[in-house]
């Protein structure tokens, strides 16, 4: 009994050796691949007025060789609306992406977008952050100051 059980074991412990040696090479990665570089990777609206312009931009260029292609690009959330071209950027070309956030919500913001393509970095994470505020009650909006409240009339 002891010989089959030994003998079982070796055969077992062969079989999953065996296997482990059947495992395909990662294929290496292409040095003429294209490179996405943004500009910038967040943008700050800092505080924005309900109904205010929502738009932003975010350029980039391909710094690889071969021709950079999106091929999506989306939201974390239904009010934030990307625009990305569609045909290929050719190499030292830029382009961006428009993003458009509905600021009819009032409160923080804090969305992704995310940009997959067949660059090396296949996805890459853009963020949009600031603050909407109703500005019907009369209150100033702060003059270059993102991130601070709107300051009540006297």
């Amino acid at each position: 009994m002891k010989k089959v059980l030994f003998a079982l074991s070796v055969s077992l412990f062969m079989s999953f050796a065996a296997f482990a040696q059947n495992a395909a090479p990662q294929p290496a990665a292409n040095p003429n691949a294209p490179v996405i570089t943004f500009e910038k990777t967040t943008h700050d609206y800092g505080t924005i007025a309900k109904g205010g312009d929502g738009t932003c931009e975010f350029k980039f260029k391909n710094t690889g060789v071969e021709p950079l292609i999106l091929s999506n690009v989306t939201s974390s959330c239904g009010c934030t609306v990307p625009e990305w071209p569609r045909e290929p950027i050719l190499k030292g070309k830029t382009a961006s992406i428009k993003v458009k956030y509905n600021t009819d919500r009032i409160g923080p913001i804090n969305k992704t977008i995310t940009v997959v393509s067949n660059g090396k970095e296949s996805s890459i994470q853009l963020r949009i952050i600031g603050s909407v505020v109703d500005n019907s009650n009369g209150a100033r909006m702060p003059q270059n100051d993102p991130g601070s409240a709107p300051v009540a009339p006297r």
